[in-house]
């Protein structure tokens, strides 16, 4: 029985540590259907299951609403300009895969971690 406890609460540590690797800086590129491409810069902080952080926009820095983790899946909006773009994704160990909706368009990208240091 003390085994088996000591296992699942190795387990437990082991995924909540695995889940706040997300923190930190991630950049990509979104494309969309026209070819256009978007250069994507995110600032993740994880406290327990509440995901903030930052995107780089085009006015300057734009706050994570909502944010949440639950396991390696996590959700959360971002006002720009008059849209609300919901982003839900999944941690891997070294990428993130996040798709983007506003209203009728959704859109997938793959996220890998900043090689640059965060000026913060």
């Amino acid at each position: 029985m003390f085994a088996l406890s000591t296992l699942m609460l190795f387990c437990i540590a082991a995924c909540f540590a695995a889940v706040t690797n997300l923190n930190g800086q991630w950049v990509g590129t979104l494309t969309t259907d026209d070819g256009t491409q978007y250069p994507l810069n995110y600032n993740f902080k994880i406290a327990g299951d509440k995901l903030t952080g930052t995107v780089k926009g085009p006015n300057g820095d734009l706050p994570l609403i909502d944010g949440e983790v639950h396991g390696s899946d996590f959700s959360f909006t971002v006002n720009l300009m008059k849209m609300h773009l919901l982003h839900t994704g999944k941690f891997y160990a070294d990428s993130v895969s996040m798709n983007i909706e506003s209203d009728d368009a959704k859109v997938h990208t793959v996220l890998t971690r900043s090689t640059v240091m965060a000026s913060r």
